[in-house]
């Protein structure tokens, strides 16, 4: 092989030849005219509040602290919405529904403090056709089924978060859902990327 050639196959694959020895990979010195600084990314974008309260909260805002699990649970919640395909408004839906029926716990039955067969985050009834009990105390299970619900609500996403989360889990106390917004979107902004 001569060393015209040799020279040009080592440099192509970022090795220097210097007097018959390889030396090592070859420096590659950026031209500052050229340079573009390196994005470092932080943190990542968070979402659009817009987009995650689009209607401003309704009424006094409760807010919990959350432990470990009620921590993962919101993660999963958000990585059902993510694999269903929704937006982050559905995640802060899903968020508040949760905090309002189980405080984001994965309830099972809870023997005379039990509303009927109610399981789960969402306080989902296998008698009411959402799934069998293993099913409804499956986190992603349980939010890919409210986000079913939720698909089908015509304009949820143009809608007051209470309405859209009333018209799938018709509680009998529809207003109560609003009050968990503000902390439901903050959730989804500190989680979503992450």
């Amino acid at each position: 092989m001569n060393t015209i050639i040799r020279k040009s196959v080592l440099s192509v694959a970022g090795l220097a030849f210097a007097g018959g020895v390889f030396a090592g990979p070859i420096a590659h010195v950026a031209n500052p005219v050229d340079a573009k600084p390196a994005a470092v990314a932080v943190q990542a974008d968070k979402p659009d509040t817009s987009k995650l309260i689009p209607h401003g909260t309704q009424g006094d805002q409760s807010h919990i602290t959350l432990n470990d699990e009620q921590t993962a649970n919101v993660k999963a919640i958000i990585a059902a919405t993510k694999k269903a395909g929704m937006p982050e408004r559905a995640a802060v839906i899903s968020i508040a529904t949760s905090l309002q029926e189980s405080k984001l716990e994965n309830l099972g039955h809870l023997g005379d403090m039990n509303d009927h067969d109610s399981l789960g985050l969402f306080q989902q009834r296998p008698s009411s056709g959402w799934g069998t009990p293993e099913q409804i105390t499956n986190p992603e299970y349980s939010t890919t089924a409210f986000l079913k619900g939720l698909k089908q609500v015509d304009g949820w996403q143009d809608m007051p978060l209470t309405e859209a989360a009333q018209t799938v889990q018709v509680s009998a106390y529809p207003d109560a859902y609003a009050q968990w917004e503000q902390q439901a979107a903050d959730l989804v902004a500190q989680y979503w990327n992450s």
